[in-house]
């Protein structure tokens, strides 16, 4: 929300993704001056507090788009669970924390090497706006580095400076005169700590052209060449006066200027740039581009990067590095008598136009590109347009007001930043690490860290000793309390303390705080979740109560159910995917006396709460009032309802619940349901195997947000078991086995059967004659959705009838309990109890057999004791 180049860059690429078809939310970590601009171009923005950063349903997103490093604290959720795939891009701006690696790498302070390195890891793809970052960076670099070159910064910050500063007053505050003409020349940025050969080559391949210009005892025009390196000691300065020295060159006309002064001072006075790097680039040159905004004709090689945008004679001139008599031609070019010529002035105007927007058109393809090759949309996606629909080429400068906030002091140069400590999170989350650790981090300008009271190796030895000691002695007193007679007390007493213990033991497992607080509540609503990244969105109360499908991210101080541990086939990460929400369902289901014990039952996805349609207090209310009047076991209650896009309900075609399945999950919900429910039933193919659902409008349920009584969860369960394991043998005998059948994205195809399975409970409650019951989640009202009365003639009530899939259910479990597997990986026995009237009856003959053997051996002692009696041992035996 920053009035900076960084917020134009952004706004530019995204105003394109918009003309594109992409639709964005924005998300600012704080407000701004731009925060209207952005509301204007691109939509509604967001203000997030520290507190609020976890609670951004991310899995609405098919890509996140990071800028700068202020993101990082808004985005750590990104990290864990469920938001894990959801693909991340960050682009990297600012070299604030380059330059603190250098300090963490000499002070050892690995862990926090770390840090960074586990969070530029959590990206798909970390972009940098020049090729020198990856460099700087490198530390952290996990194979996901990319650069997207150009950027708006050093035009901008030329564009700044050149309206504070008058050209005539900087020549005379470096004592140049008005006649002079001041040829400054530059080179590579990589180069910075040292005179470096790249400089010394340079003046060599100048030697006939300072000999002509700046040779001793020249009459006429003064020609003054500054080099432009380094930094301001002395040191540099004598380098290149002897270097000038060796050429007979005047002492007065050749000169040395440091990189770590004001580098835009020297551009702005300069009458003449000239490029002398014998290093090609991948980018363009920074230097020059600011040189070329300040109204500056420059001179450069005819590397590759500057062909690409400088056409010689109209933007600059351009010589070929390898005939140095191209650069006496070139300079003569610019220079009439000892001035500019007027073909250096076209030049200067043409170049300070080309830079203005100079690879503005490459930056915004390069982040089409990107978003093209990492990204690939949901079944449900409009595709977007194309890139040559765009009409790119330049940065949105007009939405900039013209007075703008001065330029913030780490923004000034592009590879010579420098760090603000105040508003940067890199100082943050380097001070919070090391008071870890109990050390104090230095200042910037520290070069010593304090010495700190760490033990010695005298130290460690004396306590190994006392700890020797402590053992022995510890030992010693265990073996003579062995050897010692205790007395116990009596038995009687004994008995009443361990039976006391026990119930104890019992109540302190069974009736927790969660439990005591659901005490005589009808129903409870279990909320899925499937990882640590969803706790902010799950509830607390007696009504709800969370079911955990990751052991190691369930909440710590909660009785939330642990669904890998109740049924085992969750224990693997593709079942436990592709189930997802139904797969906890299984989970309660599975000997469901063991966990719930209540008249109603109920399940919400996270996702409700994070979508912000989950029950109010005033709906919980009324819910819990319903349902304990409620006496009937053919009611269901949903109040999270299927959405279909504006769009597309306003368009001509009916939209039916097939349709709106279709669009759900890329057009094969409806071919996926008929084949599977084909195979559960044993249909043969003429015969119709997709139940017709109405076309009369209403709510249909979603995100697993219902509440139905306890024996119908049961028997929805029995038959979602049966379908889930048609859906699986189908797909895995399918051609295709190894792709989803119902997605295209990344998370669709993790979560390949979730979307089909999640309006399972729609068709299943339509056609067993369900009551079907609409709660508003606002305000409670109930509205009853698709009449039983009006379903008549319509319902399959022969496929759905309970009796019908007990007989099923009992099939397959004698075939499981045989060992008959139908299928090489077969999904149904691993989803729940196996029951059939075969083990009922194995069971009961199990126990008569018992019994029977139990009396037999009864009869065989009493029987030996009437013909032998009984013997007591002698007295002195």
């Amino acid at each position: 929300m920053r009035n900076d180049p960084s917020s134009l860059m952004l706004l530019t690429v995204m105003k394109n993704l918009r003309g594109l078809g992409y639709m964005i939310q924005i998300y600012a970590t704080e407000d701004g001056e731009t925060k209207p601009l952005w509301e204007k171009i691109v939509g509604q923005v967001s203000v997030l507090d520290p507190e609020n950063y976890g609670h951004i349903d991310w899995s609405r997103f098919d890509v996140v788009v990071a800028n700068s490093l202020a993101a990082h604290y808004a985005i750590s959720s990104l990290m864990q669970e469920p938001f894990c795939s959801v693909q991340l891009i960050w682009i990297i701006q600012e070299d604030t924390l380059a330059n603190r690696l250098l300090l963490y790498e000499e002070m050892e302070w690995e862990h926090i090497i770390t840090y960074w390195k586990n969070a530029f890891k959590r990206a798909d793809v970390v972009v940098f706006p020049e090729f020198s970052f990856p460099m700087l960076y490198s530390v952290l670099d996990t194979g996901n580095f990319f650069v997207i070159p150009g950027s708006p910064v050093d035009v901008w910050a030329a564009e700044k400076y050149q309206k504070s500063h008058s050209k005539s007053q900087l020549r005379i505050k470096n004592g140049f005169g008005e006649d002079d003409v001041v040829v400054l020349v530059v080179g590579s940025s990589f180069f910075y700590n040292e005179l470096s050969w790249d400089y010394a080559v340079s003046m060599h391949n100048l030697g006939p052209l300072l000999t002509k210009y700046a040779k001793k005892g020249d009459a006429g025009p003064s020609y003054k060449f500054v080099f432009l390196c380094g930094n301001s000691s002395s040191a540099y300065n004598d380098a290149l006066q002897d270097i000038a020295g060796h050429l007979g060159l005047h002492r007065d006309s050749v000169g040395h200027y440091g990189l770590d002064g004001d580098v835009d001072e020297m551009l702005l006075t300069a009458d003449i740039v000239l490029y002398g790097s014998s290093q090609e680039e991948q980018g363009f040159p920074s230097l020059l581009t600011r040189a070329m905004t300040f109204g500056v004709p420059v001179i450069a090689p005819d590397y590759q990067i500057i062909r690409k945008y400088v056409v010689s004679g109209e933007h600059g001139i351009i010589f070929s590095k390898d005939k140095p008599d191209e650069l006496m031609k070139a300079f003569t070019l610019l220079i009439s008598k000892g001035r500019l010529s007027n073909l250096a002035s076209s030049i200067a105007s043409s170049g300070r136009l080309l830079a203005k927007n100079m690879q503005a058109s490459e930056c915004i393809a390069g982040y089409m590109k990107l978003l093209d090759s990492v990204l690939t949309l949901p079944s449900d996606s409009m595709l977007p347009g194309l890139i040559s629909q765009l009409n790119q080429g330049e940065w949105k400068w007009d939405l900039f007001s013209e007075e703008q906030d001065q330029l913030s002091s780490d923004m000034i140069y592009l590879n010579l930043k420098k760090p603000t400590r105040d508003t940067s999170v890199v100082y943050d989350i380097e001070e919070h690490m090391t008071s870890l650790l109990g050390s104090k981090i230095a200042s910037l300008n520290d070069s010593e860290i304090m010495s700190e009271d760490f033990p010695t190796e005298l130290d460690w030895n004396v306590l190994s000793e006392i700890d020797s000691l402590e053992e022995v002695e510890k030992v010693e007193l265990e073996e003579i309390e062995g050897r010692t007679d205790k007395s116990y007390g009596i038995w009687e007493e004994l008995y009443r303390n361990a039976k006391k213990a026990e119930k104890l033991k019992f109540e302190a497992n069974e009736r927790d705080e969660g439990e005591l607080e659901r005490t005589g509540q009808p129903v409870c609503i279990y909320e899925v979740y499937n990882g640590a990244g969803a706790w902010p969105f799950l509830h607390h109360g007696s009504l709800y109560r969370g079911l955990s499908l990751s052991t190691k991210s369930r909440r710590l101080r909660s009785d939330d159910v642990d669904a890998v541990g109740r049924l085992s086939v969750l224990n693997e990460t593709y079942y436990r995917d592709i189930l997802l929400e139904m797969g906890g369902m299984f989970s309660i289901a599975n000997r469901v006396d063991n966990v719930h014990k209540r008249p109603w039952i109920g399940f919400q996805s996270w996702r409700a709460a994070a979508r912000k349609v989950s029950l109010s207090s005033k709906a919980e209310r009324v819910l819990e009032e319903t349902v304990q009047q409620k006496d009937r076991g053919d009611v269901i209650y949903f109040w999270a309802r299927i959405d279909i896009d504006d769009e597309l309900a306003k368009s001509d075609h009916v939209l039916t619940f097939w349709s709106m399945c279709d669009i759900l999950n890329a057009g094969n919900c409806r071919t996926a349901f008929q084949d599977t429910f084909r195979m559960m039933y044993a249909l043969p193919s003429y015969v119709e195997a997709l139940p017709p659902m109405p076309e009369d409008g209403g709510h249909w349920s979603s995100l697993h947000s219902w509440v139905m009584p306890t024996p119908s969860f049961l028997e929805f369960m029995m038959f979602s078991r049966m379908f889930a394991d048609s859906l699986d043998s189908w797909h895995m005998n399918a051609s295709t086995a190894t792709e989803c059948m119902l997605g295209s994205s990344v998370s669709e195809k993790q979560h390949c059967y979730c979307r089909l399975l999640e309006l399972l409970v729609n068709v299943w409650a339509y056609h067993s004659a369900r009551t079907m019951i609409y709660v508003d989640p606002n305000s409670g009202s109930l509205e009853e959705q698709h009449p039983v009365e009006q379903r008549k003639g319509f319902m399959w009530t022969k496929y759905f009838n309970a009796t019908l899939l007990k007989s099923m259910d009992e099939d397959l479990a004698e075939a499981a309990d045989d060992g008959d597997h139908p299928y090489e990986t077969w999904l149904w026995p691993r989803t729940g109890e196996v029951h059939w009237q075969g083990i009922y009856e194995r069971e009961r003959e199990e126990r008569y057999r018992l019994k029977m053997d139990k009396k037999r051996k009864q009869k065989e002692k009493i029987l030996e004791r009437l013909m032998v009696g009984y013997k007591q041992k002698t007295l002195a035996g």
